[in-house]
């Protein structure tokens, strides 16, 4: 008989830290809280070491008084533990903020930042691999175009001795293009006695964790050196290396998204959410925005201009030019929403059409409903909402307004430029305008009456 086995204890601790203001961004938001590609700096972050080790126990270090920051760790790793750096002396004392976690004794303790969203899953893992193959502490290195500000990574052959911040460091050191990222792997069995045997001997007075790699050395253990791409490591601290992340995650997704077969006719000006979804046979024209929780299915086509977020597009559908598609909008196969039309929280079944210059809120459009140019569903009083209910096959004459709540039955007509406000039977006509009153001549005896009141013999 199969028995319940207990998951086994996690061998890696990993600790992020989160608690820096970020008084760059000149934003009341913390930096950490700052998005690309819908997501927060911080959740990009959580989501790395959920790939690179779903079993691997969190700790998040943040500042004090930021439940914002600590909200949005919960949101994202229900499971990690939060602690709270009250002073900000470097970062090896924001590590010792998690001292309750590393002292559980883990085999491999890993730090990462929170402003550092663009790590590769394939740089994760090459510092793993340092670690199983023998290294006692192992950092992610770069090779920086521009090393200034930097710290610089010392090495004997493939073995890294000591890291020597950028204001520390002499002029041969600062020659050197090998720079640190800060992300770093340790030993859990001897990283607490290094961190509390870093000193503050330095031109900022502050605990350095770089410190621990000649520490670690002193004491006969092995370090190393794994590489990455300079973007991987660039760290987020100000709108201009923001919008600089938000372009590099962008390319990366559109990359992705073409190689499993969208089509972009323009990728450069398609605008991707990290949770995207497209099926088979996806066309993007030029300029689109896709924000959070959209799915695109199989031969679906988005025209240019067009504005989703939080929307449902099922396969064969098409949507657009310059259509906003608000969350909760859901549109069958082959479903079709044209030029100027907004759609939020509605359903629009197989086959229905909304061509042009319309409103659709809080509402269900029938399979092969033909919604005319100019329809608003009237859905909000001004305190709540309400809904529309347009049944299979109903025909919406042009420049109707439906006054929710109202249902339109199957196969039934609204004519033209109607108000209606009562429910429409199955294959009925709704007429609700006022009758057209004619007064010959009126035009001619206005236009005299006017050239007299101006006294010239034309229009003004």
């Amino acid at each position: 008989m199969a028995q319940n086995r207990k998951p086994a204890s996690p061998s890696t601790l990993t600790i992020i830290l989160a608690a820096g203001e970020g008084t760059r961004m000149r934003s009341d938001k913390p930096k950490v809280l700052h998005e690309i590609a819908g997501r927060s700096l911080l959740g990009h972050v959580l989501m790395q070491t959920r790939v690179q080790d779903e079993n691997a126990a969190l700790a998040v270090v943040i500042g004090p008084n930021r439940e914002d920051v600590a909200a949005e760790v919960r949101r994202h790793a229900p499971h990690a533990e939060i602690f709270i750096q009250t002073e900000r002396r470097g970062t090896a004392h924001a590590v010792l903020a998690a001292k309750a976690a590393i002292a559980r004794g883990y085999g491999r303790v890993q730090v990462a930042f929170a402003d550092m969203p663009l790590v590769l899953p394939a740089s994760w893992a090459s510092l793993h691999l340092a670690m199983s193959q023998g290294a006692d502490l192992a950092v992610i290195g770069f090779q920086a175009h521009d090393p200034s500000g930097y710290g610089r990574l010392l090495m004997e052959g493939e073995r890294l001795q000591g890291i020597v911040e950028h204001k520390d460091a002499n002029p041969a050191q600062r020659a050197i293009t090998a720079c640190n990222s800060g992300l770093m792997a340790l030993r859990g069995d001897t990283m607490l006695s290094i961190l509390e045997s870093i000193g503050s001997q330095n031109a900022q007075g502050e605990f350095y964790m770089t410190d621990a790699v000649a520490l670690a050395v002193a004491r006969g253990q092995m370090a190393k050196v794994v590489f990455a791409d300079e973007t991987e490591v660039m760290g987020v601290n100000d709108k201009r290396q923001l919008a600089e992340a938000e372009a590099i995650m962008q390319k990366r997704l559109r990359a992705a998204a073409m190689t499993a077969g969208v089509t972009m006719l323009a990728p450069d000006s398609v605008h991707l959410a990290h949770d995207t979804e497209f099926g088979r046979n996806v066309t993007l024209e030029p300029n689109l925005y896709f924000g959070k929780g959209v799915v695109v299915g199989d031969n679906a086509v988005i025209h240019a201009f067009s504005h989703l977020e939080g929307a449902k597009i099922g396969t064969g559908a098409h949507v657009g030019p310059f259509a906003r598609l608000r969350p909760g909008t859901v549109l069958h196969p082959s479903a079709k929403v044209g030029n100027f039309v907004e759609i939020k929280a509605s359903e629009v079944e197989t086959g229905a059409k909304i061509s042009h210059l319309s409103y659709i809120g809080d509402a269900r459009i029938g399979a092969n409903a033909n919604i005319g140019a100019g329809v608003i569903t009237c859905n909000y009083d001004g305190y709540l909402k309400y809904r529309t209910d347009i049944g299979e096959g109903a025909f919406i004459g042009s420049n109707s307004s439906l006054v929710a709540p109202v249902s339109v039955g199957n196969g039934a007509i609204v004519g033209s430029g109607s108000v209606i406000t009562r429910d429409v039977a199955a294959d009925a006509l709704a007429l609700a305008r006022s009758r057209q009153v004619e007064k010959p001549g009126w035009a001619q005896f206005f236009s005299r009456k006017m050239r007299e009141r101006l006294g010239k013999g034309k229009k003004q």
